[in-house]
């Protein structure tokens, strides 16, 4: 007598057979372009595993609170994203001029006539490096008037308000910074100007002033700090307050204005 499979085996096998099939049409090719590609990582086996998708999706589907008005809800709530996307953009325009900048007194204006004027799109780079770190500190300012004058500050969010002051302090140590790498006549002179103002600071001016200089006079040793501040230090600094930024308002969510 033959057995007779019942109707709830009936599913069990098809869903096993078409997996099974599934299985077979699979290659060694396909598995690893799944693996490392993006669509693998949202939609594949590291998917299955991390269950990314869900996560972006419980991420980007929290409700943030609305303005009253369209022009707070299109435009002003969004300068701190603008801010943060051309930050993006002077990190890869950084890293590419950084392949062929010298620091050095002898060799970095010439570093940055070769930039602009031999490497292939140097000029481009260069240019979008420079207007966008002027439009970051725009921007930065704009987002801090808007938080100020909106009293988004308040109660609970005043750590995020102190953050949001360091980021503002670490974008223009960045513009100031970034002043001396050409190592022209304006960003000597300029620079000058900028250290010999700290020595106005009461009691630690002068301190100060020798620390960011490298001794009593601008050269190599001033010119190497403010290569390591823009490239190393204010990075570094800069990444670790966005990342607590950004945490704190996913966690506190977005202030509503006055």
């Amino acid at each position: 007598m033959t057995e007779e499979k019942t109707p709830a085996e009936e599913p069990k096998r098809d869903a096993s057979v078409q997996k099974r099939e599934e299985f077979e049409k699979r290659t060694v090719f396909t598995e690893m372009f799944n693996l490392f590609s993006l669509v693998g990582f949202l939609y594949g086996a590291l998917d299955e595993r991390l269950s990314v998708q869900e996560g972006m999706q419980r991420q980007f589907g929290k409700p943030v609170w609305f303005y009253r008005t369209r022009l707070e809800n299109n435009l002003l709530a969004c300068l701190g994203g603008i801010s943060f996307l051309f930050y993006l953009f002077q990190v890869v325009t950084g890293v590419l001029l950084l392949m062929h900048y010298r620091p050095t007194t002898a060799e970095a204006y010439r570093s940055v006539v070769d930039i602009t004027n031999h490497v292939p799109y140097g000029w481009l780079v260069r240019g979008i490096h420079r207007w966008g770190a002027n439009l970051m500190i725009v921007t930065v300012l704009l987002h801090m008037m808007r938080v100020f004058f909106t009293a988004a500050y308040r109660s609970p969010r005043e750590v995020t308000w102190v953050n949001g002051v360091l980021l503002l302090v670490f974008t223009l140590a960045f513009g100031f910074s970034g002043v001396l790498l050409p190592w022209h006549q304006l960003s000597y002179w300029a620079t000058s100007a900028g250290t010999d103002t700290l020595s106005a600071i009461p009691v630690v001016g002068e301190g100060i002033k020798y620390f960011v200089r490298g001794g009593a006079t601008i050269g190599q040793l001033a010119l190497t700090r403010f290569f390591a501040f823009h490239v190393v230090i204010l990075p570094g600094l800069m990444l670790m307050f966005l990342v607590l930024h950004f945490l704190m308002i996913r966690r506190q969510g977005i202030s509503e204005p006055l």
